[in-house]
């Protein structure tokens, strides 16, 4: 069950602000397009190992380095993860945009996440530079699992994170993800297009964790979720439940003020999930 939202304005520093006439807007300027919201979502997790009753775990999606988002606001979103002291990390895809966006800066802004992590790619990465972006995370030591798993001990119990590649550009394969992975204690599958937890083992007891959507960009209650189901996308934002699975849609960081593509009530989101062993 989700708990309320926390809204967090992240400013990024601006040295001697205070100093100047115009440091109080320009600091306005600065946090309008480097502010986020921290979401923090517990759910209940049949099956959970007892060792991780009470894991966090951070997510950060659809980062769009380049033209589609400030640069500052990502780098205010590592340092917010890495306040939360999470036991995992977790990217959920499209890094860039098109093949106009600068890939060498993907590293520059995500580095320095200090807990284990591990990212997925999404259609824009697929569509411009996937072994590029790939080998920018791997290099600064964040693990990309591509139709793979992985098991890393956390709280000295095995914990198994599960990377189906994305859908949209019909790059996954659920067969080889779960190829060899265990069928039962903590497991946690990431991909980036929602609609791809319809392919999953059903009623697998599975935390699925997503991005592409934005939260729907400009998001007007009913509307916005009636919309993007014409358009097949069901799964908008927050949480859901696809066969037997819990499914958490992240809004993603991308995009909005300083882009030419606003957002309306979604904001850009950190998400903090916790789990919680069912009785």
């Amino acid at each position: 069950m989700a708990t309320p939202l926390t809204r967090r304005r992240v400013l990024g520093g601006l040295a001697g602000a205070f100093a100047f006439p115009g440091a109080a807007r320009a600091e306005g300027i600065l946090a309008a397009k480097e502010y986020f919201e921290t979401a923090r979502v517990e759910l209940l997790v049949p099956g959970l190992h007892p060792s991780h009753d009470g894991i966090t775990i951070a997510q950060l999606s659809d980062l769009h380095v380049g033209a589609g988002v400030p640069s500052g606001r990502i780098l205010a979103a590592v340092r917010a993860l890495n306040d939360e002291r999470p036991d995992l990390a977790v990217l959920t895809g499209d890094f860039v945009t098109t093949r106009l966006d600068p890939v060498a800066m993907v590293p520059e802004v995500l580095k320095g996440i200090t807990a284990p992590t591990f990212a997925v790619l999404g259609n824009h990465d697929h569509r411009t530079d996937a072994p590029g972006i790939t080998e920018k995370l791997e290099g600064i030591g964040y693990a990309v699992l591509q139709n793979q798993h992985s098991c890393v001990y956390l709280r000295g119990a095995p914990f198994t994170v599960l990377g189906m590649d994305d859908s949209t550009t019909r790059n996954h394969d659920p067969e080889a993800t779960f190829k060899g992975a265990p069928r039962d204690g903590s497991r946690l599958v990431l991909t980036h297009t929602p609609t791809g937890a319809k392919a999953l083992p059903p009623n697998e007891n599975l935390v699925v964790l997503s991005g592409h959507t934005h939260g729907g960009q400009v998001h007007i209650p009913k509307l916005t979720e009636g919309l993007f189901a014409r358009a097949g996308q069901p799964y908008v934002r927050g949480l859901h439940e696809v066969n037997g699975n819990q499914l958490y849609v992240n809004r993603g960081m991308g995009f909005g003020k300083g882009s030419p593509f606003p957002r309306l009530n979604s904001d850009p989101e950190l998400t903090i999930l916790t789990l919680r062993a069912a009785l």
